[in-house]
């Protein structure tokens, strides 16, 4: 088992900061009559992922499923469940993260290859590919801010496919570039699963999904809806858009 999540649940602490203001809130604190609640963005989520493994996460906008790759990254803790992870993990979870935007295009190559646990020959090995595969050769010299977010998104995925994970975590990274970009991550996305690479990613497009997953989880305000056969579960979440779509416009 690659991936085991057991019944995890993530809750932010809400206050209501934006709607007294600075100053009152200020006041409110040191008296301590600040008002907080509970957000629970996941709740009790569980399953399990084997090698080669492909899982697409699907819902609606803020259905929990970043943060839930999140938990699983590493990057946040869970209030309640456990998570276990074999593997060495490459993430791209937010566009430019990871990266330094004073540094060149070269110097983040390598520093994103440390951070990932890789040494420095390591990345000098793969270094041109990944150059050549998100079309960036020419732009090595430059800061990383001056690239546009598709150059960005491309230069994240080449760095974390090239770089060979045991585990690869994308949150909607392959939805941004151009449609032969698109078309390429898919390839390599496959090549990817063939080599045993166990991966989780994001995507509001459910015929993507459909063409790379082999299993689909399903969230709704935090809470698992279903989890499992790619067709089975992207069918009922099709039917349940298009009730809601249905009901909307009869509203």
């Amino acid at each position: 088992m690659v991936i085991d999540v057991k019944n995890v649940t993530v809750q932010y602490t809400v206050s209501n900061f934006r709607e007294i203001g600075l100053k009152e809130y200020l006041i409110k604190k040191v008296k301590r009559e600040i008002k907080t609640e509970h957000f629970t963005a996941v709740d009790n989520v569980s399953f399990s992922l084997e090698e080669g493994d492909f899982l697409g996460i699907i819902g609606t906008n803020g259905a929990g499923k970043s943060t839930l790759l999140k938990v699983i990254s590493g990057i946040m803790k869970p209030a309640k469940g456990s998570v276990t992870v074999n593997g060495k993990i490459a993430a791209l979870l937010e566009l430019g993260s990871g990266f330094d935007g004073d540094l060149t295009l070269k110097e983040n190559i390598y520093l994103r290859g440390a951070m990932l646990g890789y040494t420095k020959e390591f990345v000098t090995e793969k270094y041109k590919s990944i150059l050549e595969y998100s079309e960036l050769t020419e732009f090595e010299n430059r800061a990383f801010k001056q690239l546009s977010s598709g150059m960005k998104s491309r230069l994240a995925f080449a760095i974390s496919c090239l770089m060979e994970p045991e585990i690869l975590i994308l949150d909607e990274v392959l939805s941004v570039g151009d449609a032969a970009f698109r078309a390429k991550s898919e390839a390599t996305m496959m090549n990817i699963i063939k080599n045993g690479c166990c991966t989780l990613f994001v995507s509001h497009s459910l015929p993507q999904v459909r063409r790379l997953c082999n299993k689909v989880l399903w969230l709704d305000k935090g809470k698992q809806i279903a989890f499992g056969d790619v067709n089975t579960v992207c069918d009922k979440y099709e039917k349940y858009i298009q009730t809601v779509t249905n009901m909307q416009k009869i509203q």
